[in-house]
This record gives structure tokens, C-alpha cells and sequence, in this order.
């Protein structure tokens, strides 16, 4: 218990990472070490948080953790073999009996991630064998990915950059035979939303723009559901801005839409300024492959929101994102996988990767100086089950690609076991939130007579 300890405290403090490195991989052999610490490390980022050349809150300057692209290397790395099995039981629950495991991807998938480096990983989620019903496994996809060029560049330039970046994903998402697929938020622009500058407003798209149509051409080419998040251009009401995701079937036809509900007023995400919260409910989109729903971005931190679709009867919540590390990095890892948990069905989180740098500065009312980016996008994209075990994450720094079969028979299986639908009291919260809509609502609040008026 002891080795733990000094391992997360040198990890945590982004010392000496070497302190008592030989001790606690005693049980180890050297070799796999060695090879481990080459496979996962970014020498450049190591030898800055080393000589202490970080930023300012002593984070390594390229988004890794102390020069790692993910968390689960720096467990792999510092803790023993016979600890790191209890560490990532607690971490990532248990699927069927143990940690949800890997699958094998195809040779030229895993090759093309190589050549064009992007992370690629793979993984399973099984449910009991039914006596009448046979297993219903889905294999999605979701894709993380940075901008291509920088801000300055002309926005045709930057668009067509991230369609060639995200083409590659998405056909090796095909080759893999991927059945439900979802980008990240906004995918096809930077996050320009931190700046408040309205000419951002040039990269919306009608649903017939080039985005969409690029998606439903791979999705029919795949026979693919993908689901297609834009900055949405509504021409029949005035050229509305909205975030938007587009479902489109297997077949390259568009199933829905649906605008994202909540819009955040946080720190440096200005979004009021360019589009306001959706007007299309909670819509579960039934396809060929399960009924999925898509809870965008800042909707994630909305119990009732992820509530919504699962009274709607989804299978599978996608909640693709923009979000950095300062602001929200601790809860990243939590709300996809309790929604997950609360709601008995899979969860799909999908954020994007990288620090984009605008040509002007701006504030945000928030105190800080001036600056010209939002922080990092810390990726981390994972997927989550109602059985409370999860994926481990994709790079924090790195484009990527991760595929998980899941067999949507365990979303029924655990609500036979918890039956959360049928203990969850809703008439005692509709009459709470039917009154507090209301003018006169009042507090139950029950005041101890000891304190006095």
C-alpha cells in the first residue's frame, strides 16, 4: 500500500517520476518496462516537466500529463502489476467478472493508425446469455480529432483540412465495420466560440452543406449510422444559428436532428453570443443498429436532461463535446459513466483534442488577462456501460479512433437487476418541479426551532 502511495504522490506531483521506480516494478521484468516507458512517453514533454519548463499551473505545455498522453500510462507505468489489476477494478468497474477487454481491430486498420498516427484501441462490452433472446452486439465507433490549420488560414482552407483529417477516421472506422459512428461537436470548425467574433457565424451549414453531405456519402458507403454535429444554419427561420447534431441512417439518408439543449455561459464558452438552446426535446432515433440519443456537449452536467433519453427508450446516449482541462477535466470521467449507470443504457463521450490559438485576444469577464485560446482540449474520449465499467481513454493529445462492441441485451439486464424504473418515485419529482416552475413556490424547508426568528 505503501508503493501506491509514493507512486501517486510523485505522479500527482510531477516529480522525480523515477523515485522508487525500481522498487515498486521489482515484479516486473526490465525489458517490458522499458519498452512500456518508449511506447507511452513524449521524451520532449517528459524532459519539460523535469526541468520544470511548464506553464504557469505547472501543466505540461503540449496537454500530456507530466509527458504521458494518458492517465492509464502513468498507472501501467508506476504501479505494480498485482496493485494496478484493484486500481483499474475500482476505477473502470468490472464487466461480466473483470475489466472490459481489449478486441483485436484489423491488420490494415491498425497499420493506417500507425502511418497517419492517430490512437487507435478497441474494446467489449458482453451480457449474459439470454435463454430467449440472442446477444444484440452493436460495434460504434467514436472519432476525436484537432484542427488541421491554424485559425489564420482562409476558413475554406481550415474546413477542407479537417474533412481529409476526418475522412481518414471515419473510412478506418469502415474498415473496421463500425456500425454507429459519432464525431465530436462541431467537428467540421474550430471551437471559435471563446472569441465572441461573429464572422465564426461563415462556417454554419444548412443540412444539405458540405459536412453532412460528406457523412452521408461514408455513412451510406459503410452502411454506417453516423451521427454528424455542426454549427446549423436554419434558412427558413432567418438564418437561426444552432448546434446541431444530424443523425443519418446506414442507407446516407438523414433519420433527424437534434439541437443541443443546454447552452453553457462559463468561463470562455460565450455560446449565447453565436446560438440558444435547442428546440427539439429529447428525440431517440430508432435505427437498424438500437435506438441511440444525442446529449451534446454542456448537457452532460444535466441529470434530467440524460434522464430525458432514457425515458425515451435509447440504448445508446453519444455525447460529443468541446471541453478543456481547466474548467473540466475532474468530472470528465465521471458524468458520461454515472449517466450511463442511472439511466441503464451505453454512454459515448467524445471530446476534442488540442489548444486552438485565434488571431485576437479576447476576455471573458471572468478576471482573467487576455488571451487567445481556450485551453487544452484534453481528447480522453471513452465509452461507458450500465454496468458501471468503462473503456480506458483515447490520448489526451492525439487524433483517435475508439471502437467498442456492446451488446445491448445488458441494458435491459440491469434494469431487472436495480429496477431504477420502477423505484425511481416519478410523481414525487413531478409535483416538486410542476410547483417549482411556479411563481409562488416556496422551500420545504423544516427550520430548527433552537435557532430562533
Amino acid at each position: 500500500r505503501s508503493q501506491v502511495a509514493h507512486c501517486a504522490q510523485s505522479t500527482v506531483g510531477f516529480v522525480d517520476l523515477h523515485v522508487g521506480k525500481e522498487e515498486t516494478r521489482s515484479n516486473r521484468d526490465a525489458s517490458t518496462r522499458t519498452s512500456s516507458a518508449k511506447r507511452h512517453l513524449r521524451p520532449t514533454s517528459r524532459q519539460e516537466a523535469m526541468n520544470g519548463a511548464v506553464r504557469e499551473d505547472g501543466r505540461a505545455s503540449d496537454g500530456t500529463l507530466a509527458g504521458y498522453d494518458r492517465m492509464e500510462d502513468i498507472l501501467e507505468e508506476f504501479v505494480p502489476e498485482p496493485q494496478l489489476e484493484h486500481v483499474k477494478r475500482v476505477l473502470y468497474g468490472q464487466n461480466q467478472g473483470r475489466i472490459v477487454s481489449k478486441i483485436a481491430l484489423p491488420n490494415h486498420v491498425s497499420t493506417l493508425s500507425k502511418e497517419r498516427d492517430f490512437d487507435l484501441q478497441g474494446y467489449r462490452f458482453e451480457a449474459l446469455k439470454e435463454q430467449l433472446r440472442a446477444p444484440r452486439v452493436v460495434k460504434i465507433g467514436i472519432v476525436q480529432h484537432s484542427i488541421q490549420k491554424e485559425t489564420t488560414a482562409s476558413y475554406v482552407e481550415q474546413r477542407d483540412a479537417i474533412h481529409s483529417r476526418v475522412l481518414e477516421l471515419v473510412n478506418a472506422a469502415g474498415e473496421a465495420q463500425v456500425n454507429v459512428l459519432c464525431l465530436q461537436e462541431t467537428w467540421h470548425i474550430p471551437f471559435a466560440f471563446c472569441t465572441r467574433e461573429k464572422q465564426w457565424c461563415e462556417f454554419a451549414e444548412t443540412l444539405d452543406g458540405p459536412s453532412v453531405s460528406m457523412c452521408r456519402k461514408l455513412a451510406e458507403k459503410w452502411s454506417m449510422v453516423m451521427i454528424c454535429p455542426i454549427l446549423e444554419r436554419d434558412e427558413t427561420h432567418g438564418n437561426t444559428i444552432w448546434n446541431t447534431a444530424v443523425v443519418i441512417s446506414h442507407t446516407g439518408n438523414i433519420i433527424g436532428k437534434h439541437r443541443k439543449n443546454h447552452i453553457p455561459r462559463v468561463g470562455d464558452f460565450n455560446e449565447s453570443t453565436y446560438y440558444m438552446e435547442g428546440n427539439t426535446g429529447h428525440p431517440v432515433y430508432e435505427t437498424c443498429y438500437g435506438k441511440i440519443g444525442v446529449n451534446i456537449c454542456y448537457g452532460r452536467h444535466h441529470p434530467l436532461n440524460w434522464m430525458a433519453f432514457g425515458l425515451n427508450g435509447a440504448e445508446i446516449v453519444f455525447n460529443p463535446s468541446a471541453t478543456v482541462g481547466d474548467l473540466s477535466e475532474p468530472m470528465w470521467a465521471i458524468e458520461a459513466r454515472n449517466a450511463a449507470i442511472a439511466n441503464s443504457y451505453y454512454v459515448a463521450a467524445i471530446n476534442r483534442v488540442g489548444t486552438e490559438n485565434f488571431p485576437n485576444a479576447f476576455t471573458s469577464g471572468d478576471g482573467k488577462p487576455s488571451h487567445r485560446d481556450f485551453g487544452h482540449f484534453y481528447g480522453s474520449s471513452y465509452v461507458s456501460a450500465p454496468d458501471a465499467s468503462r473503456t480506458p481513454s483515447l490520448s489526451r493529445c492525439k487524433d483517435g479512433l475508439l471502437i467498442a462492441d456492446c451488446d445491448l441485451n445488458l441494458c435491459q439486464q440491469l434494469q431487472d437487476k436495480w429496477g431504477f424504473r420502477m423505484t425511481a418515485r416519478y410523481e414525487l419529482y413531478h409535483s416538486l418541479l410542476a410547483h417549482y416552475v411556479c411563481e409562488d413556490f416556496q422551500p420545504q424547508v423544516v427550520r430548527d426551532p433552537s435557532l430562533g426568528l
